[in-house]
């Protein structure tokens, strides 16, 4: 996986962190910078221990599905970015948000909005293969998720929702467009071997 590849990934992912953000920011009026740091660590923290997890738990059962584990990462990167859009579209998301940032809040939100990360970490499982490269790949997930969050908080208190729609329409077409990548490469390295 390349360093586009992974930024690809770490944006997607942060979509729903930023959109969640924004409609933080909007419910706390006037953003501070407590408030940013604070979606940023709980956003990152949980984008970055889920693609661990979920590398873990694929990295047992790797042996099993190596002859279609571009079929597994395409299709669980098709889902989630297709559910994202989905999301985006439906209105389902609950119309106000918290001013909070207590523990409870946050923890429930940061959980929320990482579940895919976890989906995309059973997808690094199959593609990468040493602790060092995941360590690595969920310390930048959380640096940019970070970055993502911060900033939706202080969109959120200037811009309001106009946004949130957008973020997730966007990280949904990214992940699904890598998805569509991975199936590629590996339909390619096949009909050339």
């Amino acid at each position: 996986m390349s360093f586009i590849d992974l930024l690809i990934v770490a944006i997607g992912l942060s979509m729903d962190a930023f959109a969640v953000s924004i409609c933080k920011g909007l419910a706390a009026k006037k953003a501070s910078i407590f408030q940013m740091l604070c979606a940023g660590f709980w956003f990152g923290g949980f984008q970055a221990l889920m693609p661990f997890l979920g590398w873990l738990l694929a990295s047992r059962f790797r042996i099993y599905i190596e002859d279609f584990d571009h079929w597994v990462a395409f299709i669980l990167l098709a889902a989630i970015g297709i559910n994202m859009i989905r999301e985006a579209f439906s209105g389902q998301k609950e119309d106000t948000f918290s001013s909070s940032f207590g523990i409870k809040t946050m923890f429930i939100m940061a959980v929320a909005t990482s579940i895919d990360a976890l989906a995309v970490g059973i997808t690094f499982g199959l593609l990468l293969n040493s602790l060092t490269k995941i360590i690595a790949a969920s310390l930048f997930i959380c640096l940019v998720t970070f970055c993502f969050s911060a900033a939706g908080i202080k969109i959120g208190s200037v811009f309001g929702r106009s946004y949130e729609k957008k973020a997730e329409i966007a990280g949904g077409i990214i992940l699904i467009l890598l998805g569509i990548k991975i199936l590629l490469e590996h339909l390619h390295h096949a009909i050339v071997l």
